[in-house]
């Protein structure tokens, strides 16, 4: 089943034993629902989501976000020079330059 986005979280949707579980990713904390019907998962996901940012807030805490911005990558060292001799030949960080690629690639 394709992932569902919601308010910048992504979840992931698995049949498993005549159910649905729905499970929030690339967040520390476990947030994990159950649902029998299919056309109530988006439904379901968006309180499991409401719900844990309400707690959060509840506790005093921020929730935690998927994504911080930062990034290792690891790769072949011929790629990885490659990567900055084409950075540096463009005027641009390294960084930088794989920030375009991957923009280019997703667009």
């Amino acid at each position: 089943m394709k992932p569902i986005t919601y308010k910048g979280y992504q979840a992931s949707v698995e049949y498993q034993d005549g159910s649905l579980f729905i499970k929030i990713l690339h967040i520390d904390d476990l947030l994990l629902a159950e649902c029998d019907d299919a056309r109530l998962v988006e439904k379901t996901t968006h309180a499991l989501i409401d719900d844990y940012i309400q707690t959060c807030i509840a506790e005093g805490r921020d929730p935690e976000r998927p994504f911080k911005g930062s990034l290792n990558v690891r790769m072949d060292p011929t790629l990885h020079r490659r990567a900055a001799m084409a950075a540096v030949a463009e005027e641009k960080s390294l960084n930088a330059w794989i920030c375009q690629a991957i923009a280019e690639k997703i667009d």
